[in-house]
């Protein structure tokens, strides 16, 4: 699978441009402010219909203008698939598919694998539980389409027993039975979910552990654990436990919805005691784990799109950087990067047909 054409129109700084694409690597060099990872994020849109850096998605509408669309057309298993993603303002967003246009986004996910790195990734270091969270859900659900169901629905649930939370603070009353009815399905959709967090977490962590010693040519020891209140209860008991803590906070304080990654270098947390060079190393290890897992379980080779990754990132890294995608392994790869003399030397180490936008 592979890119071979985007055209943008309205799209965050660009006016309307169209890419033509090697089906190998790409490259955009130019100054910070030009659009390089504007382009990226194109690309990121049509495998996922949202933008990987601005969730509110009318702000990706270039300023005075009323939509717009990205066009991109991919060669998939020696057939043309064309997408497009357009957005009105005051109206909903629309994805299509060689003229069909989804009912549900959700249903697109994982047709077109794609994984980023980008420095907005350190995120998931050192924000909160909820962006591990998310990164899990995100790698499981590009091909894992009942775990998706699962989590929409553990989510509206969660939402539900919430706002009943809140009712019964407010009216001064209680309604066991009624909160019963939510409680069973939490425990339901939970379950579901905590067993597939721990089945990815048995798969992905070793290839996780494989990618850091290459980067850091084995000099480093880390480790990536799973931290849930169900690997020691039930959630039922989790959920009776909590249920005066939850009434007087007006929410649900225990779940998976409370799941967390531990992150740790040398046995200390990675966040407080890591370099900004070691964190950007395990990101990396991350997302090029979460390639090769989504690869395996796709039996389709994603896109790689490599936002800045060169930068704070010493010569041995960036060379082990380099030599992990030198093999047949990876498809097609776009990079971004302020230095085009560093990009073009980069990518003719890697032996492998490139193309080199200037913006």
């Amino acid at each position: 699978m592979y890119l071979q054409k985007i055209s943008l129109v309205n799209f965050k700084n660009i006016d309307t441009q169209t890419f033509e694409f090697h089906e190998k690597i790409n490259c955009f060099v130019g100054n910070n402010g030009v659009g390089k990872t504007n382009v990226l994020d194109a690309i990121y849109y049509l495998s996922f219909a949202k933008s990987y850096f601005n969730s509110i998605a009318g702000q990706n509408i270039k300023h005075g203008q009323d939509f717009f669309m990205i066009e991109g057309n991919y060669m998939l298993e020696e057939r043309l698939e064309k997408i497009v993603c357009s957005l009105k303002k005051g109206q909903k967003k629309m994805l299509k598919r060689n003229g069909k246009v989804y009912d549900k986004f959700s249903d697109h996910i994982g047709q077109l694998p794609l994984v980023i790195i980008s420095p907005a990734d350190r995120d998931i270091i050192v924000e909160g539980s909820d962006t591990r969270r998310k990164f899990i859900d995100g790698v499981i659900s590009q091909q894992d389409k009942k775990y998706l169901k699962s989590l929409l629905s553990y989510n509206k649930v969660l939402g539900q027993r919430n706002a009943l939370l809140k009712f019964f603070a407010a009216n001064r009353t209680f309604d066991a039975l009624n909160l019963k009815v939510y409680d069973e399905q939490l425990i339901q959709y939970g379950a579901e979910i905590f067993e597939k967090r721990n089945e990815f977490l048995k798969k992905f962590v070793p290839i996780f552990d494989k990618k850091y010693k290459v980067i850091s040519k084995g000099n480093e020891q880390v480790n990536l654990r799973y931290k849930s209140q169900l690997h020691d209860t039930s959630f039922e008991e989790l959920l009776e436990k909590s249920l005066e803590k939850d009434r007087m906070m007006q929410y649900s304080t225990a779940g998976i919805h409370k799941d967390d990654l531990s992150f740790e270098i040398a046995g200390y947390p990675i966040k407080k005691f890591g370099s900004q060079g070691q964190q950007k190393s395990y990101l990396i290890a991350l997302k090029l784990a979460q390639f090769e897992f989504i690869k395996l379980q796709a039996n389709l080779t994603p896109i790689l799109l490599l936002d800045d990754i060169f930068d704070k990132l010493d010569e041995n890294r960036v060379s082990e950087i380099v030599s992990l995608v030198n093999n047949d392994e990876f498809g097609q790869i776009f990079i971004t990067d302020t230095h085009e003399e560093r990009t073009e030397d980069v990518v003719k180490q890697s032996n492998k047909g490139y193309q080199i936008f200037k913006l």
